[in-house]
């Protein structure tokens, strides 16, 4: 199966030249880390690091996207990237799982860890192939180029959460975990996840502030309770709940957020924002 690029020049540039650059002004911008890192070399099985990133166009989350990616980069690269996300299409199953061929960007083609994908299948009771959810999901596409960037050299897992309950979180985060286990790789997960949608940029502020507050605590139950509580417009906490979960069965029980912005900071209007954080479980 052959996943074609869905939000290519409008998502990010399609031109890959462009996008090259595109991605190192996202490092060098002001909400940026401030550097492009020199890629670092990882041998063994356990990857150090876990991390969140925004999934919203370039111009807006891809410069706080750069301070997880750089973490990551300075790792170096595992065998290979499950990148977890929500659905914002409704299409597909509870947890549809992108099982076999390869997706394609403007900076090439990235294949299917199947082996991969199909021991977390086996290993879960929700979790099914399916290609239907991830046809025109725009939350895993906008990852890969950031990867691309620093190499060719790995595979993925895409994985869309259309339940993000707790039954569905769990259910995923010990489903990857056993998994890893039988196949003694190094992975690395990338929960994509933009925050509150659509909020003033004050109240944007104090809710994200909540969540983020949780997240750093590692507490996936209290994450849970209050984006219910609140009404908090957060579209991946599902994809970060399992995060939090697999990391604490992995011995990576700390969390950092490195950089959180708003759309109203990159373009001025405070009066309806949306939030984006980056942040490592390490």
């Amino acid at each position: 199966m052959l996943r074609q690029p869905a939000v290519a020049g409008a998502f990010y540039p399609d031109n890959p030249e462009i996008l090259k650059k595109t991605i190192e002004n996202c490092f060098l911008d002001d909400f940026g880390v401030g550097e492009i890192p020199p890629i670092g070399e990882f041998e063994g099985a356990d990857y150090p690091l876990n991390i969140m990133v925004p999934h919203a166009g370039y111009q807006y989350s891809g410069a706080i996207a750069s301070h997880g990616y750089c973490k990551l980069v300075q790792n170096g690269f595992p065998e290979v990237f499950i990148i977890l996300s929500p659905n914002h299409t409704g299409y597909g199953r509870e947890i549809s799982v992108f099982n076999e061929g390869e997706w394609t960007t403007p900076l090439g083609s990235v294949p299917i860890d199947d082996g991969f994908a199909d021991a977390i299948i086996s290993h879960s009771d929700i979790a099914s192939a399916d290609f239907t959810a991830h046809r025109y999901e725009h939350s895993i596409e906008v990852q890969l180029p950031f990867l691309q960037y620093f190499s060719q050299d790995f595979k993925i897992v895409p994985i869309t959460m259309g339940s993000q309950s707790f039954t569905a979180t769990n259910d995923l985060a010990k489903a990857i975990f056993e998994a890893a286990n039988d196949l003694n790789k190094s992975y690395c997960v990338i929960a994509s996840t933009d925050l509150s949608h659509f909020n003033n940029q004050e109240k944007a502020n104090t809710v994200d502030g909540f969540v983020l507050e949780d997240i750093e605590e590692m507490n996936e139950f209290k994450l849970f309770e209050e984006v219910i509580q609140y009404n908090i417009t957060m579209c991946g906490y599902g994809p970060v709940m399992t995060t939090i979960a697999l990391s604490k069965m992995s011995n990576k029980s700390n969390c950092e957020i490195l950089a959180y912005k708003t759309s109203g900071d990159v373009t001025g209007d405070l009066s309806s924002v949306v939030g984006y954080a980056s942040g490592i479980f390490k």
